[in-house]
C-alpha cells in the first residue's frame, strides 16, 4: 500500500534565496566577531594553566621517583646544560634526573619540552636552579639546607599563578589576583 504511493515534490522548495544566504551570512560574521577575541583569550589562559600544572606534576614526579628509588632525584632547567647546573630560566621546559649514589652518573628520568611562546616560569632564590628530592620526600638543597620557595608562571595580561613548594616537599598551585607583567 506504501508503495503505491508516489512521492509528491514541491516544485517552489528547491534551496534557498539570495536574501536568506545573505541574512544567515551576516549573523554567522556577526557571531564570530564577538566570540573570536574571548576565544583567543581562554586559550592563553589555558595554557597559562597548562604550564602551572605541568611544573606541579615534575614536582610530584620528582618526589615520587625519590622515595621509590631510594636516591636523590633533581629537577633542573633543561636549559642549564647540567643538572644541576647554573641558574637558568624554567621556560625552557625542564630534565628530571636521579642520582644514585655519590659520584655515580645521573640517570634521566623524564624531560618536558618548551611551551608555547609567551609563557614565562621564573623560580625565586631558593628553586631558581634546581629542585631536589631526597630519598625520604623532602626538598633539600645538595648542601642539606631546606629548599623551599615559589615558582611564578606569567602571560602579559593575565593572571599571575605561583606553584609553591613547600618545606615537606609537597608542591600546589595558587591561582592569584596580581596581573602578570
Amino acid at each position: 500500500m506504501f508503495g503505491a504511493q508516489k512521492a509528491r515534490i514541491r516544485i517552489g522548495s528547491r534551496g534557498v534565496t539570495l536574501l536568506e544566504l545573505l541574512v544567515a551570512l551576516v549573523i554567522a560574521g556577526i557571531v564570530l566577531s564577538t566570540g573570536l577575541p574571548q576565544w583567543g583569550r581562554w586559550m592563553a589562559e589555558r595554557e597559562l594553566r597548562d604550564r602551572a600544572d605541568a611544573l606541579l606534576h615534575a614536582l610530584d614526579r620528582a618526589r615520587s621517583e625519590a622515595v621509590k628509588r631510594g636516591s636523590r632525584v633533581i629537577v633542573c632547567p633543561a636549559l642549564a646544560g647540567t643538572c644541576p647546573g647554573t641558574p637558568a630560566a624554567w621556560d625552557g621546559g625542564w630534565s628530571i634526573v636521579a642520582i644514585p649514589s655519590a659520584g655515580a652518573a645521573s640517570i634521566p628520568i623524564a624531560q618536558d619540552v618548551a611551551p608555547t611562546q609567551g609563557v614565562t616560569v621564573r623560580g625565586n632564590r631558593p628553586v631558581a636552579d634546581y629542585v631536589s628530592y631526597t630519598s625520604l620526600g623532602y626538598a633539600r638543597r645538595l648542601d642539606g639546607a631546606l629548599q623551599m620557595g615559589t615558582f611564578t608562571v606569567c602571560r602579559p595580561g593575565h593572571k599571575l599563578r605561583k606553584v609553591i613548594l613547600a618545606n615537606s616537599g609537597r608542591a600546589r598551585i595558587d591561582e592569584t589576583a596580581e596581573e602578570c607583567p
